[in-house]
């Protein structure tokens, strides 16, 4: 997390030294046109991929599948956007790097991987992404039914089991046999049902 904001204070900092290198090269007027003319081209092409990436994603609605490539291309376009209208050549870069669909691909793909993976493998405890555990029971030695207990309440061979219909258990609980539908149960009543 400290990486992160000392990243994100380091780059105003070498925005501004590139700034004035370049002043120094080609002086202030046209320092100052080349920060505006990458802010204009940079939002005309974050328009474009925009509208070109919500099209996609109604594409994928429409045939039933899950849009998720194409909503990270829209969250990394908004990015870019704002990056854009950023003053500084350092954030023009990487807002250009960001709205064109060649560099950006890599850029997603990063994303996915270091990023949403493990934060929904984190989440869903291996559910989304298919890494569960699957050999049984986790506590099960394979020694009779589930758990490795062959008789007691449920088991095979105790009481409630298949040979002990109506005893009771070590903890005092009853089996009664079968239930029984209130359909099926007379009670006396001559009502019509």
């Amino acid at each position: 997390m400290l990486r992160i904001i000392a990243l994100l204070l380091l780059i105003p900092l070498v925005d501004m030294v590139m700034l004035v290198v370049v002043a120094g090269e080609l002086g202030a007027v046209p320092t100052v046109l080349l920060v505006v003319l990458t802010g204009l081209i940079g939002m005309l092409l974050v328009r474009a991929e925009g509208r070109h990436t919500i099209a996609k994603i109604q594409r994928k609605v429409l045939q039933g599948d899950p849009p998720t490539d194409e909503l990270l291309d829209g969250a990394l376009l908004l990015i870019a956007g704002a990056l854009l209208l950023t003053p500084g050549l350092v954030t023009d870069v990487i807002g250009f790097v960001l709205v064109i669909p060649p560099t950006r691909y890599p850029v997603r793909l990063a994303l996915k991987k270091w990023v949403v993976t493990p934060y929904l493998e984190k989440k869903t405890g291996g559910f989304a992404t298919g890494s569960v555990y699957v050999g049984g029971f986790p506590n099960d030695d394979g020694d009779g039914p589930v758990g490795g207990d062959s008789g007691g309440p449920g088991g095979f061979g105790g009481p409630g089991g298949i040979g002990g219909i109506g005893g009771a258990t070590d903890d005092g609980v009853r089996d009664i046999g079968e239930a029984q539908d209130l359909d099926d149960v007379e009670d006396g009543d001559d009502r019509p049902e």
